[in-house]
């Protein structure tokens, strides 16, 4: 595995000062070879001005967050991560690396998780290029193979899950939203590794059941819900009646029997369990006429 090391460059601002003086020493020595008439001088002269002009091309930029990798003939030499004007052998070939921070977002993938249903998910990853070297060498397409290799972790991780929780403590995807891209950053990060990437955060960005489902687990998802408010309200319910009762009998405005008692319980609950209002009904009797 190829690593990145660092090659120290020259500042190219002092190198296109020697280029300048280069060139108007060559121009001087040519001219007097010419007036000379000495044609070794000038055709020395002529040379150090080609060889001149090839040392220009080593001349490069280096962006802020920016890595270029050299080589040499196919070997690789070094990258240069110093911002700005730098010079260095013109024969090395450079290759430009972004170390910005980047991020995508995959497509709608549709899966099944855990529970064996239809889903469709999409994340979000923030990555950035840490190992220009890897980046290179490792890998054909390394912008490619973060996309490709992140939506196969996303696959991966939505199987591993329910999309909803059946239980309080087991981790779904929907209901436990940190621990899933706490994990789904590891598997990615694990699988970019060798491109020279750091994985920097991973979410997810849509989630949803397939279509051909959505519309019966969502009144699965009501039904819970009523269920589960309805559970609440008959709890409520209870304890307002309990505490209606105990303070009848500790303040004895009326003694109630079992039977009556019975029937205040009965009405109680129908009034504060109903899920509509409850129409008023004056008795005008007694509870046994």
């Amino acid at each position: 595995m190829i690593r990145e090391w660092t090659r120290s460059t020259v500042s190219g601002l002092v190198m296109v000062a020697v280029f300048l003086g280069l060139y108007g020493l060559c121009g001087y020595g040519i001219f007097r070879a010419v007036q000379g008439r000495d044609g070794w001088g000038a055709a020395v002269w002529s040379l150090v001005v080609v060889g001149t002009v090839v040392a220009n091309c080593g001349l490069f930029v280096v962006n802020p967050n920016e890595g270029q990798v050299l080589q040499l003939f196919g070997a690789y030499r070094g990258t240069s991560r110093s911002p700005g004007l730098r010079w260095a052998n013109p024969f090395y070939t450079k290759r430009r690396i972004s170390l910005r921070v980047r991020n995508f977002e995959s497509g709608r993938l549709k899966v099944n998780d855990t529970d064996g249903n239809p889903i469709e998910i999409a994340a979000v990853v923030v990555w950035r290029v840490v190992d220009t070297a890897e980046a290179c060498f490792e890998v054909d397409d390394y912008d490619n193979y973060v996309k490709v290799q992140s939506e196969a972790a996303v696959r991966n991780l939505a199987t591993r899950y329910p999309y909803d929780a059946h239980e309080e403590e087991s981790v779904s995807l929907r209901g436990s939203t940190a621990e899933v891209a706490k994990d789904m950053q590891h598997e990615i990060q694990e699988r970019l590794a060798k491109a020279g990437v750091e994985v920097i955060e991973a979410r997810i960005s849509h989630l949803a059941y397939a279509p051909e489902i959505a519309a019966a687990m969502l009144r699965r998802q009501q039904a819970g819900a009523i269920i589960a408010a309805r559970t609440k309200i008959v709890e409520g319910a209870v304890g307002m009646v309990d505490m209606a009762l105990e303070r009848l009998s500790r303040s004895q405005l009326v003694t109630l029997d079992e039977e009556r008692k019975a029937a205040m319980v009965s009405n109680l609950l129908v009034v504060l369990c109903a899920d509509r209002e409850v129409q008023p009904v004056v008795n005008t009797g007694t509870l046994y006429h």
